[in-house]
């Protein structure tokens, strides 16, 4: 039986726990209301900066550390949280009101990612090696020895997410791969599950001290507010930010960090409708089954998922009237589920009743139990408008986070297309069609290419597999960067950059570039990829 751990709300500033501050706040099961033992402490300004310097004071270290002990840290990683046994899905659960089988599978998720990371540093060829060597007699000039890879950047600060506390929180994609790269990480708890954030933190650091690792190479700070995480993001000595939240949150830190006298990368996933288009052949052919699956994806955790379908584009007529009719007695159907906290539940109240005031919009279902304010309910909500209408009011095409979706008739297939076109950037988009419909709507397929990270055809967008081809990222305002992603091993390449090396001696070199490869590693060599 895993030895269960005692909270005590304070920092963990490397191998140091520390709680000097005097303003405390505590988590809240949304299901009951009940506030959860103990306090947290906020952290201060100058233990934001301890964590920051003590992360800077390690990265040299961190960084000159082999890919195998790194990849062991990983794997230790993956084992410590596993370890934490049932007490890690009881405080999760408690947190945000996702069921325990639920968050089981998100542990097993987290612990995976973490080895497949551990897999990547092992095998090394992410660095990206090039080698082109010197040609001393090349006319009219000689050219030099140049080789060029990639380095880590230095200390990152990563943003736990609300949504998926255990893979996208303080041990999930964004600290692995900044681990990965060899960047050191201070994490910024999220305040509505706290004590699940230092569990995982305490995972963590015992990986690192097993491994011998150095003090600094990954730290946790707590607060409710937004000082903790400003502090963080203005620190001098901290070279990016990871994020998921907010378009709002996000858009907060991308304003401070571009401040900075030397402005730093931040990477934030934030907001995406991610719509699913619905193509005649595939319409008519199983447009029920559709219906099924779309309101299944829906509803996927209360609607919580950044990859929630909220709108569908389909083309008028009976075809389409038949889902929404299908999909309708399915959503009145589903009951209400309790929201991770009371803030989103606010939110997504107030985008329900202003999506119902807007012209041209009627509620073609919503879950026929109605919500209970005191768990923190919601109720799943389809609305019907038409293509007329969604481009007089774009605020109709924004991201509602939660159980709701909106419907819109097209007259044509150049009115889908006109609809895609006004479409911000997502993280997905979905097609439903034949071979036959995508030939002939080729054109909405190219537009689609323009305005997402990932197409998916004849599927749904919830699920998105942790892999090595995954992008999960778009154009803004899905990501502040659309050429990088928070899942899949590319998400490494957020905290590393490029250094050339040009008529280095071969002793002076990183082992990487040195002639006999000794990592064994794959490079491009004279622009051919080898092993050699």
């Amino acid at each position: 039986m895993a030895r269960r751990i005692e909270l005590d709300g304070r920092q963990r500033i490397g191998a140091m726990s520390t709680a000097s501050g005097t303003r405390t706040f505590a988590a809240s099961d949304p299901a009951t209301g009940e506030a959860l033992e103990p306090r947290f402490h906020e952290a201060t300004a100058k233990e934001v900066g301890q964590a920051v310097d003590l992360a800077a004071q390690a990265f040299d270290a961190y960084r000159r550390t082999s890919p195998e002990r790194i990849a062991a840290f990983l794997e230790a990683i993956a084992e410590g949280i596993l370890e934490l046994g049932d007490q890690l899905l009881e405080r999760a659960a408690a947190e945000t009101g996702l069921p325990q089988a639920r968050l089981s599978a998100e542990r097993t998720r987290t612990a995976s990612q973490a080895r497949l990371f551990a897999a990547l540093a092992r095998e090394g060829s992410w660095i990206d090696a090039r080698i082109d060597r010197a040609q001393p007699a090349r006319q009219p000039s000689p050219r030099p020895d140049i080789r060029r890879m990639l380095i880590p950047i230095g200390p990152v600060a990563v943003f736990g997410a609300s949504n998926f506390p255990l893979a996208i929180s303080v041990a999930g994609t964004d600290t692995v791969s900044a681990l990965t790269a060899g960047s050191p990480v201070v994490a910024k708890a999220h305040p509505a599950h706290p004590g699940t954030c230092e569990l995982l933190a305490g995972a963590i650091l015992g990986a690192a001290a097993r491994t011998g690792l150095p003090d600094g190479v990954f730290s946790l700070v707590q607060g409710a507010g937004h000082d903790v995480g400003l502090a963080l993001a203005k620190h001098p000595r901290t070279r990016a930010v990871a994020f998921t939240g907010s378009l709002q949150g996000g858009r907060g830190l991308f304003a401070a960090a571009a401040a900075r006298p030397d402005p730093i990368p931040v990477y934030a996933e934030m907001g995406s409708v991610n719509p699913v288009f619905l193509l005649p052949g595939a319409l008519e052919e199983r447009g029920e089954r559709i219906a099924e699956g779309f309101v299944g994806s829906l509803t996927l955790g209360v609607g919580q998922f950044c990859t929630n379908p909220g709108m569908v584009v389909g083309p008028s007529g009976a075809a389409l009237e038949r889902f929404v009719a299908a999909a309708g007695q399915r959503v009145s159907a589903c009951p209400p589920g309790t929201m991770l906290h009371a803030g989103i539940r606010a939110a997504y109240e107030a985008g329900v009743e202003r999506t119902a005031r807007s012209s041209g919009v009627r509620v073609a279902a919503r879950s026929a139990a109605g919500p209970d304010p005191k768990k923190t309910q919601a109720a799943c909500v389809l609305f019907a408008t038409d293509a007329a209408a969604l481009l007089a009011d774009p605020d109709l095409a924004q991201e509602n986070f939660g159980p709701s979706s909106i419907v819109v008739r097209c007259a044509s297939g150049e009115e889908m297309e006109r609809v895609a076109e006004s479409l911000d950037g997502h993280l997905t988009a979905t097609i439903h069609g034949t071979p036959e419909d995508l030939a002939r709507h080729r054109r909405l397929v190219e537009v689609l290419e323009r305005k997402a990270g990932r197409l998916i055809f004849n599927g749904f967008p919830t699920g998105v597999e942790v892999c090595h081809a995954m992008h999960h990222g778009g154009p803004y305002p899905a990501t502040t960067h659309s050429g990088f992603t928070s899942i899949g091993t590319a998400a490494v390449y957020r905290f590393v950059r490029p250094v050339c090396y040009q008529d280095f001696p071969q002793d002076a070199l990183p082992e990487a570039l040195r002639d006999g490869n000794p990592r064994k590693i794959w490079r491009l060599v004279e622009g051919q990829l080898t092993r050699d």
